[in-house]
């Protein structure tokens, strides 16, 4: 089959990679760096496993910049565009999705169009009534970590496909196609295959999501009353985790929930419960705010002239900033007045915005009066008396 992909982030290109093991994929981007990086069979983004396939794997894949020509010759088209959370209009912002199906309409109507990137609930079915000459539409969401994104994919906990018309045997015909296709580069069997209605599928999506970011909201907040009445966390957490029913899964404590996924899923859930009674999604949203300004409160109870800011990235072995709990950390230490120093080897200039980048970590923790992790790592080791973390397993 000849696929086309719109998108060579993390969702798009752990997907071209799956794909193209069977397949003839043309992974499509904006950025030419990204497409020169992946024709040379190099991965422009931190994954082990695309990094592995990509150099290691008989991959029938090629990206271009040419998103029109590579519409254009495809059966089925993947959309896995970003949609960033707009916090003026309080939804995500689906213009690339949108910016791509023009162009569908023009050259390729009647392909299989799959929409991977994450849209809000209710989403599809707008686009079914928008985009009326586009008659396979369907929506598959993903459930990856970014980092592990192929390997997500090639050991996927379910595959969810949904359309719009559960009646329309085409349209049932085509999403069960298309999982099929997803467990065929897969490495694992009997993997669990649900076609549902699109609305389903979104929901799925969302929910997932909010779910564990109530979890990682719970663990901090037990910390938090931890912290405060000098408990050991640690015991608290594994005598609960112990219960098969909880499990020792997000359950480290945290500056509060981070990253691409989890703050503008629970947002723009929290927005899609407006007309609905609903506590506790709010609640989850509420929590993760409330645990930044209790470690704020933390770290300035210590008296610091300077603080110390160990690393910016949003998880352990992350190469970006996107979301990241630490930054709105540094942001609401600033706000108080603090001196800040950051340590970012991924920085590589002087500054990060308007605030100093020490490149040696020992200069760095002599000028910090306190160090402030999300994560520790071995080479804080020799600085611990002066780092302030709520990290207990070294992992998110």
């Amino acid at each position: 089959m000849k696929i086309a992909i719109a998108g060579t982030g993390y969702v798009g290109l752990s997907l071209a990679v799956l794909l193209a093991q069977h397949h003839t994929v043309t992974a499509v981007d904006i950025l030419s760096q990204k497409i020169d990086a992946i024709n040379a069979r190099q991965s422009p983004i931190r994954d082990a496993e695309i990094e592995a396939y990509l150099q290691t794997k008989d991959l029938d894949l090629v990206a271009t910049l040419d998103g029109e020509g590579a519409y254009k010759a495809a059966e089925c088209i993947i959309i896995a565009t970003p949609t960033n959370y707009d916090i003026a209009s309080r939804s995500f912002d689906t213009s690339s999705i949108e910016a791509v199906l023009d162009v569908i309409t023009r050259v390729n109507p009647k392909a299989c169009i799959v929409i991977k990137s994450t849209i809000p609930v209710g989403y599809m079915q707008s686009l079914v009534k928008r985009y009326s000459t586009l008659p396979y539409l369907l929506f598959s969401p993903e459930f990856l970590r970014e980092g592990h994104a192929l390997y997500d994919n090639l050991h996927p906990s379910r595959i969810i496909v949904g359309i719009s018309d559960c009646a329309d045997q085409t349209q049932c015909r085509l999403a069960k196609q298309f999982a099929d296709l997803l467990a065929e580069g897969a490495l694992d069997s009997d993997i669990p295959i649900r076609i549902v209605h699109t609305t389903e599928a979104e929901c799925i999506k969302l929910f997932a999501n909010s779910y564990l970011a109530m979890r990682v909201a719970y663990f901090n907040e037990l910390d938090t009353y931890a912290e405060q009445y000098g408990l050991d966390s640690e015991q608290i957490i594994e005598g609960i985790c112990l219960d098969p029913r909880i499990g020792f899964h997000y359950n480290n404590p945290s500056f509060g929930y981070g990253g691409y996924c989890l703050p503008k899923d629970t947002l723009q859930l929290e927005a899609n419960f407006h007309k609905t009674p609903a506590s506790l999604v709010p609640a989850i949203v509420a929590a993760n705010r409330t645990r930044k300004a209790f470690i704020v409160s933390q770290i300035l109870a210590k008296h610091p002239k300077t603080v110390g800011i160990y690393r910016l990235i949003m998880k352990a072995k992350s190469d970006n900033f996107r979301q990241s709990a630490i930054m709105d950390i540094l942001r609401m230490l600033a706000a108080s007045g603090v001196a800040l120093c950051i340590y970012e080897p991924i920085v590589t200039s002087d500054t990060f915005e308007t605030y100093p980048v020490i490149k040696d970590l020992d200069a760095f923790a002599k000028k910090s009066d306190v160090i402030v992790a999300n994560r520790c790592t071995e080479e804080l080791l020799p600085y611990m008396d002066k780092v302030y973390s709520r990290d207990i397993y070294q992992r998110d």
